[in-house]
This record gives C-alpha cells, structure tokens and sequence, in this order.
C-alpha cells in the first residue's frame, strides 16, 4: 500500500498515469474536485458543509478539503492512495502531513512529472477528449483512426478545451510554476522526491512510477 502525490504542470499527462496506478494496482485516486461534487450530494455532516459554501459561490476551506481527505483515507478502500490536485500550497502540504501522521500513515513518494515547456504547448495545444468515455486524443500524435469518432467507445462527442491553446497554456504553465516551485523544494528537503520524464511515452513514464513506487513500499 503507497500513498503518493502526482505533481506536474497542465498536460504533463498526471491523469493518464494516476488512471493506470488505479487500473493496475487498485489504489483510489483523490481528486479534489470530484471528492467536492461527491461530497456535495452525500448527505453527511461534510457534505452539507460543502453544498453550504458551494452554493454560496465561496472557495471551500482547506480545512474541509483535509476533512473529505481524511474520510476517504480512514474508509480502507483501495491499495493506497494518489493525491491528485492537493496540496497546492506549503499549508496544505503541511496540513496534509498532520493528518497521515494523525492517522497513522505515511506519504511514500511525490512524484514530479518533469517536462520542457515548448514541448508540452505542441503537445497540448493539438489534445482533444471523447466526450464520453474520457479517452485522450492528440491531432500529430494520436488521431482517431476512424476522424470525428473515439476508438474505445465509438462516440463522435471529441471535445477540445476551450483554455487548450498556446496563450492560455503559457499562462496555466506561469501559474503552475508561481504556485508549485515551493512544494518542490518542501519534498525534496523531505527526502520524498522523485523526477520522472513526464514527456516520455506513456509506458515508459508509466513503467518509471512503477520503479519508484516497488522501491519506496
């Protein structure tokens, strides 16, 4: 059992990766946004807390980020956990540290998906999705074979991000690198840091996790 943090920019390929660790090592993936909308329409004490500010229009407070944090890491589900999209923030980082050591557990691995800005704006910048099924297209790299219709599941609902384009991207990347530099810098001093190609082929990337993860568990 491992829990770790994917980190890396916007399209350096963290959702492909957390997908796989899901599909072949059975760990649960926490992504902030869908424990919010999960937690949303739950009912529970957490939930109505959440729909409250929600609704209000009112960022949720990181303190009940870590609270639906704590309930899905005290449910003894899966084969550890993947932080997907928190912490953003040294806070978080060190409210999250709190709660694995209330809990009595621990954070195995962060994990940075290192990538060349250029590269990745050529990659994103032709990326599109099956509306349906969530399969990730890329017009140089990876068309559809048949156009206008996803492989896996035979949609024609193939979306493009509206903020997928060269200037939202160096904006996104500004932001990232703005927000994430001082996480770096915490986890490596912490001695929980590790770098893997996050442009290589998904494989090969996929098969660095791994090494990474059998080496530290």
């Amino acid at each position: 059992m491992a829990n770790i943090i994917l980190l890396g920019p916007p399209g350096a390929g963290k959702g492909t990766q957390a997908r796989k660790l899901v599909d072949e090592r059975g760990m649960v993936q926490l992504s902030t946004g869908d424990m919010l909308r999960e937690a949303k329409t739950s009912g529970t004490e957490m939930g109505k807390k959440v729909a409250e500010v929600m609704d209000r229009g009112e960022l949720v407070t990181d303190e009940i980020v870590i609270g639906l944090i704590e309930e899905k890491l005290s449910s003894g589900q899966g084969n550890g956990f993947i932080f997907d999209g928190f912490p953003r923030t040294l806070p978080q980082a060190d409210a999250l540290g709190r709660l694995l050591a209330k809990i009595g557990q621990k954070l195995d691995a962060v994990i940075e998906m290192r990538v060349d800005d250029e590269a990745l704006v050529h990659r994103i910048s032709g990326r599109f999705t099956c509306g349906k099924c969530g399969e990730v297209y890329h017009d140089a790299t990876k068309p559809t074979k048949v156009a206008g219709t996803c492989d896996v599941c035979g949609s024609t609902d193939l979306r493009r991000r509206a903020d997928d384009n060269e200037e939202s991207l160096r904006t996104r990347l500004m932001e990232y690198y703005k927000k994430t530099s001082p996480l770096i810098g915490y986890y490596y001093h912490a001695g929980d840091l590790f770098g893997v190609d996050g442009l290589a082929e998904i494989d090969q990337v996929a098969a660095s996790v791994a090494a990474i993860l059998d080496q530290q568990v």
